[in-house]
């Protein structure tokens, strides 16, 4: 899927390697009772619960419930999370969890470009935070914890979803005219260069 208001997109998994001093710097900024993280192999379970909440939080009325309410949605995001953190395959991935009193209200993937010959360097994959958190500053920093503010970076966001637009343009990122259909949600890309800064 996309990087909506609590998610982006859910294609290639993770490994975790990620910039141990964002963490520092949030903890700092958002506060004692929120940690953001890099993601461990035990987390799964929980960031499939994250994953699963948010699709039906954000893409209900833009999804069908059939896909939302499935019985096996939890299932399949665990199996998805357990690879995105143990398969070889994504050890270029970067991904990280935002916790709060030992429970997770946010995730967080990047990776390499499926595309080969994509101007960008990282593609943010999964950005999901529960609503009841946005304006928290989960957000951000699960952003900066997977994508440097300045690495170039390309997301797929659905369309409609005004709040999370607005937040991606606030971290640097535009829209660059490009749109697809993904399980019958249309989504733009947003993009942003490496001169970035925040």
């Amino acid at each position: 899927m996309t990087a909506g208001g609590g998610c982006l997109t859910w294609s290639k998994p993770p490994r975790v390697r990620w910039h141990e001093h964002l963490v520092a710097a949030y903890d700092s900024v958002v506060g004692s009772s929120l940690t953001v993280r890099s993601a461990r192999v035990e987390d799964v379970a929980q960031m499939a619960h994250v994953n699963v909440r948010c699709w039906q939080e954000t893409y209900r009325g833009l999804m069908s419930d059939a896909v939302l309410d499935d019985p096996g949605f939890l299932a399949a995001r665990e199996r998805f999370w357990t690879a995105a953190l143990t398969d070889e395959r994504y050890r270029e991935n970067r991904a990280a969890v935002a916790e709060r009193d030992g429970e997770l209200i946010g995730i967080a993937m990047s990776g390499p470009p499926l595309d080969a010959a994509a101007a960008w360097t990282r593609q943010l994959y999964v950005l999901y935070v529960y609503s009841a958190d946005h304006g928290t500053g989960a957000g951000r920093a699960l952003l900066e914890a997977v994508i440097d503010p300045a690495e170039s970076a390309a997301l797929w966001v659905a369309d409609p979803n005004a709040r999370a637009h607005a937040f991606y343009r606030k971290h640097g990122f535009v829209a660059d005219g490009t749109a697809q259909v993904e399980d019958g949600v249309r989504e733009i890309r947003m993009v942003r260069d490496m001169q970035h800064s925040r």
